[in-house]
């Protein structure tokens, strides 16, 4: 699996969030609707002022570590975070260093497998906002092309 670490600048996001935990694979069930929402919905398409087709699975407002609570976040990159559509939540993501990850394999395994190794390395995380980056232009469901981004101290 290729990694880097990089920059980024500050960016907006609107989407739909659930409150979960890690733990007794609860955020497996409760992600696992959230998406679910989206998708049947076809929520996204609600958005005006969105940059991209891209979606965002963002986790964030950690209790403490990645055994705690978090919000999880599912939505699209926006303009500004001043016109977003009604149920749908605003964040902001803070400028800052990010080790990222390209997962290697089939989708959705490939992130599944990612993120166990993440939990399992000594990489000093800031618990800030995480992110993974689904790309718009898949050819199929398994050939879905994603980034994972951890925010670093």
């Amino acid at each position: 699996m290729k990694t880097e670490i990089i920059e980024i600048s500050q960016f907006y996001l609107a989407g739909i969030t659930v409150r979960t935990t890690n733990q007794n694979g609860q955020s497996q069930i409760d992600i696992g609707e959230l998406w679910g929402r989206i998708m049947q919905g076809n929520l996204l398409a609600k958005v005006e002022n969105k940059l991209s087709d891209d979606t965002y699975c963002v986790y964030t407002d950690y209790e403490s570590d990645y055994l705690g609570a978090y919000t999880c976040l599912i939505g699209c990159k926006v303009a500004s975070p001043d016109r977003i559509p009604d149920g749908f939540a605003g964040i902001t993501i803070a400028a800052g260093k990010y080790q990222v990850y390209d997962p290697e394999g089939k989708f959705p395994e490939k992130v599944h497998a990612t993120w166990q190794e993440i939990w399992k390395s000594d990489i000093k995380r800031a618990y800030t906002a995480d992110f993974d980056v689904y790309g718009a232009n898949a050819k199929s469901f398994e050939d879905t092309e994603v980034k994972i981004y951890l925010a670093i101290a």
